[in-house]
């Protein structure tokens, strides 16, 4: 089965030795995804839909370089820092994922990686026809 490593070109990603996406055979993992753009500049800082919002997209983005979609997701994992919005990002993940609507978990943690970061997201794909 062949391993398809899907990357965003931060420099994190050699430094942590990670990529935003892999996917094997039928399975995409789409690491933990923060709301920064190309720039390391952080999207929506104050606000928890915002950055929500802006994460999916990304995430999307991820998918669709490894020949999935959203509605290819059965997981998503939300970590939201103190001081979140957990309503305001359920109700994001709803627009996205209302339909969909994969196994997730939601849980406010200590900290994520830096301070203006309300919330990471990670998802799970599984693509029902596999033409690779």
């Amino acid at each position: 089965m062949d391993r398809q490593l899907i990357s965003s070109g931060t420099i994190y990603e050699k430094l942590a030795g990670y990529s935003r996406a892999v996917r094997l055979g039928n399975v995409v993992h789409v690491s933990g995804t923060t709301a920064t753009d190309g720039a390391d500049k952080i999207v929506g800082v104050g606000d928890s839909a915002a950055q929500t919002d802006f994460i999916i997209r990304k995430i999307e983005a991820a998918l669709g370089e490894a020949g999935a979609s959203l509605t290819d997701v059965v997981r998503t994992r939300i970590y939201l820092a103190p001081g979140a919005d957990w309503e305001a990002v359920c109700r994001v993940h709803g627009q996205y994922f209302g339909e969909i609507r994969p196994a997730n978990t939601l849980l406010y943690i200590q900290a994520l990686v830096g301070e203006q970061y309300l919330v990471e997201m990670e998802a799970e794909a599984i693509i029902a026809a596999d033409d690779s």
